[in-house]
């Protein structure tokens, strides 16, 4: 699978737990392993899950991950609404965002299918991000390994998770660097209301290069590295402890069940630290969209500024309601549909 499932899109962030129970085999307490080592392996390990190749788990993590995003849309549109309030003349207009009252409107307004726009690019980027992802963390993976004392020869548990999250975070800034334009496209798309300025895709893509430039489909990339740092050490920190702590208290307890409540967890704490950065992101990626004038002329600290000295800190956190929303099912969808296509795709013409 990937890295991170969307790392460029911040509801890819609640994804992180279920990728890392899917990518490593869970193991048993290591004291258990040194006294009782074949019992307990039968006893504690879930059961051998299907081998597949190359091919259909990349097909696997994209498909997954794509209908999550399709089944949490709406929420993530809403988020999306919200986040980029305050700019321009909707300044003069901010009210305590409500989810209820937003929903209404565009349904009444756009019709319930405006809750998916911009979906279809998001689907579009879910292959090229998994295979990127994919990829280059393996990549990354065997460069950390070539190195003296991470080469996991000494057995030394630290330099494993070193190794990890050092490559899935490398993998993730070069995904997310890759696939940006259509992660910026989304957005553009997304963020429309009633006047249709980009028709689609490719007349967005067009559109944006002919009005500002190759390099306006690169705005607020900044921001967006910036904050695949934090995400994935938030997320793999808050993870691994939970699950730890979890282990410890409650050793029967179903693996899916501990995995998807983790992964959820440290969602929530992983888009609670990072959704200032994510808010920035998204209101760079909309500067000059459909001709519209420049709203920020500074760097990312001058937007920090801005936004603190119009809105408040609470205007950091706008429509993050939403987005805790669709933690759960995120994690939980991704997590189930990639299990479910694994084991077809396993006796399909790709297996290895």
């Amino acid at each position: 699978m990937e890295a991170r499932v969307g790392v460029s899109g911040h509801g890819g962030v609640v994804e992180g737990g279920a990728r890392k129970f899917l990518q490593q085999p869970q193991k048993p307490q290591q004291h258990h392993l040194q006294q009782h080592h074949h019992y307990h392996t039968q006893q504690q390990q879930p059961q051998p899950q299907p081998q597949i190749g190359t091919v259909p788990q990349l097909l696997a993590g994209g498909i997954a991950g794509a209908f999550s995003k399709t089944c949490t849309a709406p929420l993530a549109r809403l988020t999306i609404l919200f986040q980029v309030q305050g700019m321009h003349s909707d300044i003069a207009l901010l009210s305590k965002p409500s989810i209820c009252r937003e929903a209404l409107r565009i349904v009444n307004e756009e019709g319930f299918r405006a809750f998916w726009k911009g979906n279809l690019v998001t689907i579009a980027h879910r292959l090229p991000y998994s295979s990127v992802n994919f990829y280059a963390y393996e990549r990354y993976k065997s460069l950390l390994k070539s190195i003296p004392g991470l080469d996991g020869k000494g057995r030394n548990a630290g330099a494993d998770i070193f190794v990890h999250f050092v490559g899935g975070g490398l993998a993730g800034i070069t995904a997310a660097a890759a696939t940006y334009p259509l992660d910026l496209v989304r957005t553009r798309l997304a963020a429309q209301r009633n006047a249709i300025y980009y028709q689609g895709i490719w007349h967005a893509l067009r559109t944006i290069c002919r009005d500002e430039g190759v390099f306006g489909l690169y705005k607020g990339l900044g921001a967006t590295l910036l904050g695949v740092g934090p995400s994935i050490a938030i997320s793999f920190s808050v993870y691994e402890a939970l699950r730890t702590y979890w282990q410890t208290q409650r050793p029967d307890d179903p693996t899916i069940a501990v995995s998807l409540a983790c992964g959820s967890l440290s969602g929530i704490a992983s888009s609670t630290a990072t959704f200032p950065l994510d808010l920035v992101r998204r209101r760079k990626q909309l500067e000059g969209a459909g001709g519209r004038a420049r709203v920020y002329n500074t760097g990312i600290m001058g937007i920090f500024k801005h936004i603190i000295r119009t809105e408040g800190l609470r205007g950091l956190y706008r429509g993050i309601m939403p987005e805790y929303y669709k933690v759960v099912p995120s994690v939980g969808i991704v997590f189930m549909t990639y299990e479910t296509l694994k084991k077809l795709l396993s006796q399909g013409p790709f297996d290895s």
